[in-house]
């Protein structure tokens, strides 16, 4: 199913995802998970990762890659901006999210 992106990503987000998509030992039956999940010290934290597609899941394709989300994610992330950052002090995906009401330290734990 296709549907209006509820996510953005960064140049480097997009550069990163292509990468790792491309390894050797990729298994191209799974997507980009993007998602939320409870815990962490705010009360949510992100998911992303690669996953198998369920029937909760709407598909998005953007840059030459798709992506799942559960369709009952949207509500938490939508307009939200994935970035990926290889700094010498910190190297990893980053999470700018306009719905959030409060944060912690770590950066993806978060509330609503």
């Amino acid at each position: 199913m296709q549907g209006s992106l509820p996510v953005s990503f960064t140049i480097d987000a997009i550069n990163e995802i292509k990468r790792l998509i491309s390894e050797e030992d990729f298994n191209a039956s799974k997507k980009l998970r993007v998602g939320v999940k409870g815990g962490g010290c705010s009360g949510m934290t992100y998911v992303l990762g690669f996953d198998e597609p369920t029937a909760e899941d709407t598909e998005y394709t953007t840059n030459d890659f798709s992506f799942i989300m559960n369709k009952s994610h949207s509500l938490y992330l939508i307009g939200m901006q994935i970035d990926w950052s290889d700094g010498l002090n910190s190297r990893g995906f980053t999470f700018t999210n306009p719905n959030v009401s409060k944060t912690c330290g770590c950066g993806t734990s978060f509330a609503v």
